[in-house]
């Protein structure tokens, strides 16, 4: 692919991702590439290049809804991970990064060999959720299904995915760069938190 297509592709997905609210990367990279009159099967490129022009499209254009948004993400997902002490919570994705927009919801990993322990103890706390689940892929190349609750917490969506506890040494790939996930316990979450975004 031309230097010049990829980087129409990059720029034009980042900003259907902020201006539409689309958070499935490859669906924006698709629309920007219809939208530039490339062919069906033009090569599109990888998601870490529309992670960070999602970036820098927010820092450059987002203003001070932006910022709002992230901080406020940021504090639901402390919120979460002090509500889930006890499964030890690690924030993930999007909101670590900073590649948010309204659209976006707190992505959470707690862990538990009982996945019903966790819905238990968000009843015991008096918080609604929605039970559904989440597929992951391991470093190995495997997939692994596990439980997710989706709820609302200070005004922002969190989607909690309840991993059994030796999956706390094996981070699932990241989609994105097809690393493990960057996983942040509470104080690193907080410090973030404190930071500017």
């Amino acid at each position: 692919m031309a230097y010049r297509e990829r980087s129409g592709i990059v720029e034009e997905a980042a900003r259907i991702v902020c201006a539409e609210r689309l958070v499935d990367y490859r669906q924006a990279k698709r629309k920007a590439a219809q939208r530039l009159g490339l062919p069906p099967n033009a090569p599109l490129p990888d998601n870490a290049a529309i992670h960070a022009a999602v970036i820098d499209y927010q820092r450059l254009f987002g203003g001070d809804d932006y910022v709002q948004q992230l901080r406020r993400l940021r504090r639901a997902a402390l919120a979460a991970m002090r509500l889930l002490d006890a499964f030890s919570p690690r924030l993930v994705g999007a909101v670590v990064s900073g590649a948010v927009t309204s659209a976006h919801r707190v992505q959470l990993h707690v862990f538990s060999d009982a996945a019903e322990a966790v819905d238990i103890a968000l009843l015991d706390r008096g918080v609604d959720f929605e039970p559904a689940e989440r597929l992951y892929r391991l470093s190995d190349g495997r997939e692994q299904r596990v439980a997710l609750l989706r709820l609302e917490l200070d005004g922002c969506g969190v989607d909690i995915a309840v991993f059994p506890e030796d999956g706390l040494r094996r981070a699932p790939v990241n989609p994105l760069d097809g690393r493990p996930f960057r996983r942040l316990d509470y104080a690193e979450a907080e410090r973030l938190a404190a930071g500017a975004p």
